[in-house]
């Protein structure tokens, strides 16, 4: 596999031209005192929009980002972006760790120095990874993607060949929003190579049999109310990414205050995200143009065929207060090898940049679980 060195180095005229844009927005209409009723408030994007133009700097994210050792290579005739950063503890286990819709690699730079050094942080050295965090294919640095068919599972396929190439033929996968799903389907078609999924959600609903639901504890009918919710609620982006991903791309390539709001479907005001987080995540997008490419991912995934057999690779699942609520009868339906399980009463879809040593704590668990039982 031909790897090359990578580095972030967004044009000065890009940043520019972004600036301008921003300048110069048309604000919509809005009715009073609706709340979030219709849709992300007015208020809420201007504040961003305005800490966007006169506060938020790029340069210094380009700069964290670019602190870490980052590379492209080609699979599957796509250019593929990664950071690859490894222990100082030769034993370390690799460990991929995928993003999802609207985040970037950018999720996980609060869990990579704690992850990859323990001994740094008064933690053990037998819980060291070594990291490989790639852009998912259409999203970020990847570029956009050039022919159709990037789904999940092609995904998954890809980073199979990218860990083997990188010389990892035993390692571990972590993943969020679509990385869960790429991460639950490596660890269904690479059994053999991976020691163990961690996920923070499972995305799977009621199947329609009445026994499924059972005599519902009240755990139960919380986790239904709120998925009931969510899609009466919150589910429009990917009705709309499912079936006409192209169509909305044009608003959302032209006005980076569109494509803004419309990520701010996930990034709600109130659940702890930092201005910068969002920014930072809406400026990939905008910088990379690849929003119209990463929303095809939705388009793609609903046409994907579905993998049938059992997962027989442990799998942990940490499901966080303000994100996707799902319970055990529902996941144990497809994934049968879950080994822990985890929920925990605060953080939300971005655990790893909200509550980061909840998250930690977990992955550790998880693997030391798992590749104890390997070793027995």
């Amino acid at each position: 596999m031909d790897v090359q060195p990578f580095r972030i180095t967004i044009p000065q005229a890009a940043l520019d031209d972004l600036h301008a844009r921003l300048a110069r927005v048309r604000w919509p209409d809005e009715l009073p005192g609706v709340g979030w009723d219709y849709g992300v408030p007015s208020a809420y994007v201007r504040r961003l929009v305005d800490h966007w133009r006169s506060g938020y700097d790029w340069r210094t994210w380009e700069s964290k980002l670019n602190a870490y050792p980052q590379f492209t290579t080609e699979i599957d005739g796509q250019t593929i972006h990664f950071l690859h950063v490894r222990s100082p503890e030769p034993d370390a286990l690799p460990l991929i760790l995928t993003h999802g819709w609207p985040g970037s690699i950018v999720e996980y730079l609060k869990v990579i120095e704690p992850l990859t050094n323990p001994r740094a942080y008064g933690g053990d050295p037998l819980d060291a990874f070594h990291l490989v965090i790639p852009s998912v294919p259409g999203f970020g640095f990847s570029g956009p993607t050039h022919a159709p068919g990037w789904n999940p599972a092609r995904v998954a396929n890809a980073w199979i060949e990218l860990m083997h190439g990188l010389g990892y033929n035993r390692y571990g996968a972590v993943g969020n929003d679509w990385g869960t799903h790429i991460s639950l389907h490596m660890a269904q078609v690479d059994p053999d190579h991976i020691v163990g999924a961690h996920v923070t959600q499972i995305f799977l609903v009621p199947s329609g049999d009445p026994a499924e639901l059972a005599d519902p504890t009240p755990d139960e009918i919380a986790a239904l109310e709120s998925l009931a919710w969510f899609r009466a609620n919150m589910a429009a982006y990917d009705a709309f990414h499912s079936q006409q991903p192209q169509t909305i791309a044009f608003a959302l390539t032209d006005s980076p205050v569109g494509l803004l709001a419309w990520f701010c479907q996930i990034y709600r005001d109130g659940e702890g995200l930092d201005d910068d987080f969002v920014l930072t995540n809406a400026s990939i997008y905008w910088l990379t143009g690849t929003v119209a490419s990463s929303a095809r991912m939705y388009y793609e995934n609903a046409r994907m065929e579905r993998f049938s057999e059992p997962t027989t690779t442990p799998v942990a699942v940490a499901m966080f207060r303000d994100d996707w609520r799902t319970f055990r009868r529902l996941a144990d339906r497809t994934y049968t090898n879950i080994v822990q399980w985890s929920e925990y009463d605060t953080g939300g879809h971005y655990a790893a940049h909200q509550v980061p040593d909840l998250l930690i704590g977990d992955v550790r668990r998880f693997f030391r679980l798992v590749v104890g039982n390997a070793a027995s």
